[in-house]
């Protein structure tokens, strides 16, 4: 699959789940505007089989190379994003994953079941990216437990792989080159802003500016029936140029830490 068709195939299932991210894609496109991808951002496990490594693969196989790499102390969390050197008009991309061993035995102990449930095939695969929970009916119990010890543990217990969000390029918007004219837009037409950290993180002088939705909340069958989560949300980013004239091209690991909490279901 070429790097486009994976692209689209990942925005599809993106918008499938997450009505909120098309509704904005579409008001944005109503006004006129080139909505471009900025970065897209996936979260896994430090467990050999799924680790950063193994979901980076097929894009490095198709060009991509490590950029910047983040640690997130409170969160317990890594990262490493990703450039296509060649095509820099690709989005980055940006992959996650919590340190299981820093949790309880519980927690442990049901992500290491969770990835057993994989199938070999998928590993290492471009299916992989959007193979969701892999057909696995999550317990209730259980995600509600580990909602306890880590926010970011229980969201990919039951929404599993797929692009945790996409992010709206400022930069090539027209009508709103300020990230508050943007956000204030958004809220006059209904949409919820995560306010965590400001509703703006970061600044021109750390020449990046973020901001994000509140995740859409869906309904999600557990073993003892229905109930009501958080899927995914959309970001909004405008870049600025340092003293040498290039535009930043990395990320501020302060301000995604607060921007991974527009999936917070508590």
């Amino acid at each position: 699959m070429s790097i486009t068709a994976l692209f689209d195939q990942l925005w599809n299932q993106y918008t499938e789940q997450n009505p909120q991210a098309l509704s904005v894609y579409q008001l944005l496109t109503t006004q006129g505007e080139l909505v471009l991808n900025d970065h897209i951002a996936f979260r896994t496990f430090n467990l050999a089989k799924i680790s950063i490594d193994v979901l980076a693969k097929p894009f490095l196989d198709l060009g991509y190379v490590e950029a910047g790499q983040y640690t997130f102390e409170e969160k317990k969390l890594k990262a490493i994003h990703y450039i296509h050197p060649k095509q820099t008009h690709l989005p980055r991309v940006f992959i996650s994953m919590l340190l299981v061993e820093q949790f309880s035995p519980f927690l442990q102990s049901t992500v290491k079941e969770w990835v057993q449930r994989i199938p070999s095939e998928l590993l290492g695969s471009q299916s992989l990216l959007s193979s969701g929970n892999s057909g696995f009916q999550p317990s209730f119990q259980t995600y509600t437990q580990l909602l306890q010890e880590s926010e970011y543990a229980a969201w990919l217990y039951i929404n599993g792989f797929r692009a945790n969000h996409f992010t709206v390029s400022i930069n090539a918007i027209t009508q709103f080159h300020d990230i508050h004219q943007l956000n204030h837009f958004l809220k006059q037409n209904g949409f919820k802003l995560n306010a965590s950290g400001g509703e703006v993180k970061g600044s021109p002088e750390q020449l990046l500016e973020q901001s994000s939705t509140l995740a859409d909340s869906l309904q999600m069958q557990f073993d003892d029936g229905l109930h009501t989560v958080t899927g995914c949300y959309y970001e909004f980013a405008k870049r600025y140029t340092d003293a040498s004239g290039q535009l930043y091209d990395g990320f501020i690991a302060r301000s995604a830490d607060k921007i991974f909490e527009s999936t917070h279901a508590r």
